[in-house]
């Protein structure tokens, strides 16, 4: 932090005679648009910044008793010699040099402390620290609002969450996905959504021991296939500190992401469908926040896993995956039998829609067969990966509001799980990775009682020109939609009417964000909005595929909304505070 040089006298306010200050005890003057408070207290004159920077609250209102003020809006008690909060919740206040020459007061133009790139820094980590979120989301301002890159912001954010915690959870997994969509967000939405991750992982990192590193192992060079019969060895055996030194001696090996990939979906995919897909997700989430911020954190990432790896229980436990059809049998046949289909299979694949069909309908043994069938048949896992994770949003698409809200979680599972692998068969199209599609198309065949029956797609019932032409104004009617409680229906024809009518798609990404960011929900919506962003890009412009993707997103939103947003109020304020608003107003 940078520390204003002394002002003379030529360059402070004139605040009037310490005669008159004693007097009236106060007295606001103006620095540009920020009032400064002077007081008198104990025979000295101080000087602080006049807005509570807890909410705005003039102080000049507040008490003064042997040198603490206390602001009479939430009782936030200040040392009014530096500014500094007793109440930590409330965050410290300016504090302003001042000056007494010939009987008269004069007060400094700038802070002491002049704000740079280095106090914000340390004011995010404090308030991570101490899970306050006026202090973070202050912070976050000062720091993109001063040109700080967001991606700096993102890194400083995971570092914390991997040394303050021992697991990748919701909070880590948001951030990552706030670095994924931040290219199309306008810099409000980038902030909100920002915010918004930082105090989950601080909410996550709140009382819970923080990570304790363990080593590579210390032999010569270990082969891969060693280490990758180990990780799956430990990984069944549930032994947490197995899996992170045979994780760690692969990074210390400098495995490329190719080979981590297979390495870690190895392990994984020998569970099927671990934690409903989450360890999965959140695998895929290490590797993409590590193309943000840096591979050289990898040691400090890829630990955050094992002890998630080490304790999810696999689809082959539960007894859906049994009865009434058993799911388990055929499909470790079919996953034996594609190191031999892949080495052998065509070159060439034409998708004639007949493996969507099969994906989404009710015969499980038929939908092993097609994905095996297309695989042998030359398509590539991502393109087998990517109609899966079509399938899987026409899930959510088609979601009939018959079903109990809490079932919109299952649909949403399948999706990002099967977004997830997409991604992950991207990197590594190997057998042990590419054998979690089999997973994720039976994760899309068990949620076909979501779609009984099936909700209507936009234009299928009643036409969409009793609708607004013009992008904006679509825009604002979906927020005004989702401002009460909200019809996924209508939610889904504003969507569409957006789509068919060619208007550009990064704004409607950047109000779908904004729309999912304000409300208190959990991880679970961004997860498919990233998931919706990811997957658009494999479709060609105009497709199909592209509207359903998007409505997909807007229907599982609008099935929750609206909320008491209150990470959006504290957002607002802040954002208020640091543009000088006036937040606090007399009758």
């Amino acid at each position: 932090m940078a520390r204003a040089t002394q002002a003379g006298l030529k360059s402070m306010i004139r605040v009037g005679r310490l005669t008159e200050l004693k007097k009236t005890g106060v007295k606001v003057v103006h620095s540009g648009d920020r009032p400064i408070a002077v007081f008198v207290s104990n025979g000295s004159v101080f000087a602080i910044d006049n807005r509570c920077p807890h909410m705005g609250f003039p102080l000049h209102k507040g008490t003064v008793c042997d040198g603490i003020l206390t602001c009479h809006w939430h009782e936030a008690r200040f040392d009014l010699a530096g500014g500094d909060a007793f109440d930590l919740w409330a965050d410290d206040v300016p504090a302003y040099d001042t000056r007494v020459k010939d009987g008269v007061v004069y007060v400094a133009t700038q802070p002491r402390v002049v704000p740079d790139e280095a106090y914000y820094l340390a004011r995010l980590r404090h308030g991570m620290q101490q899970t306050i979120g006026l202090i973070q989301a202050k912070s976050l301002i000062g720091l993109l609002r001063s040109g700080h890159p967001m991606a700096d912001a993102i890194r400083e954010i995971a570092l914390f969450g991997s040394r303050e915690n021992d697991d990748l959870q919701s909070g880590m997994t948001l951030l990552t996905i706030v670095a994924n969509v931040s290219p199309h967000l306008s810099e409000l939405t980038g902030y909100y959504a920002l915010y918004r991750a930082t105090r989950q992982v601080a909410a996550d990192c709140d009382d819970v021991p923080p990570r304790r590193p363990r080593q590579p192992l210390h032999a010569d060079r270990h082969d891969l296939a060693t280490l990758k019969r180990w990780l799956r060895q430990w990984t069944l055996a549930r032994h947490r500190d197995g899996i992170e030194r045979v994780l760690l001696t692969a990074l210390a090996d400098g495995t490329s992401p190719a080979d981590l990939t297979d390495l870690l979906c190895s392990a994984l995919n020998d569970r099927v469908y671990a934690a409903t897909g989450h360890i999965f997700d959140f695998t895929n989430k290490a590797f993409e926040l590590l193309d943000k911020v840096g591979w050289r954190y990898a040691p400090d990432i890829f630990p955050l896993l094992c002890n998630q790896m080490a304790s999810a229980r696999g689809a082959e436990e539960s007894a859906h995956w049994h009865h009434p059809v058993e799911l388990i049998e055929p499909l470790r046949a079919a996953e034996a039998e594609l190191p031999v289909l892949m080495r052998t299979r065509k070159k060439k694949w034409t998708d004639d829609g007949r493996l969507v069909e099969t994906l989404l309908g009710e015969n499980p043994m038929a939908i092993i067969e097609a994905v095996m069938a297309a695989l042998g048949a030359g398509a590539t896992p991502p393109a087998v990966a990517q109609r899966v994770a079509y399938a899987a949003a026409m899930r959510i698409a088609r979601f009939a509001v018959t079903n109990d809200v809490g079932d919109w979680i299952s649909a949403q599972h399948a999706f990002t799980y099967a977004n997830a692998v997409h991604q992950a068969v991207t990197r590594s199209p190997t057998p042990d990775v590419t054998r979690a599609i089999l997973h994720a198309a039976l994760a899309v065949y068990q949620d076909r009682f979501l779609n009984v029956p099936p909700a209507r797609l936009p234009g299928e019932r009643r036409k969409l020109d009793d609708l607004p032409e013009g992008g904006q104004e679509l825009r604002d009617r979906l927020l005004e939609q989702l401002d009460r409680r909200a019809d996924p229906d209508v939610a889904a024809r504003l969507v569409a009417r957006y789509v068919r009518l060619d208007r550009p798609i990064k704004p409607l990404i950047d109000t779908l964000t904004l729309a999912t960011v304000r409300e208190d929900v959990d991880f679970h919506p961004m997860q498919v909005l990233d998931g919706v962003v990811r997957q658009l890009a494999l479709w060609p412009e105009h497709s199909p595929q592209r509207e359903h993707l998007l409505v997909a997103a807007a229907r599982q939103l609008a099935a929750f909304c609206p909320t008491r947003r209150g990470n959006l109020q504290t957002a607002t304020i802040a954002l208020r505070l640091h543009r000088g608003d006036r937040i606090y107003e007399e009758d």
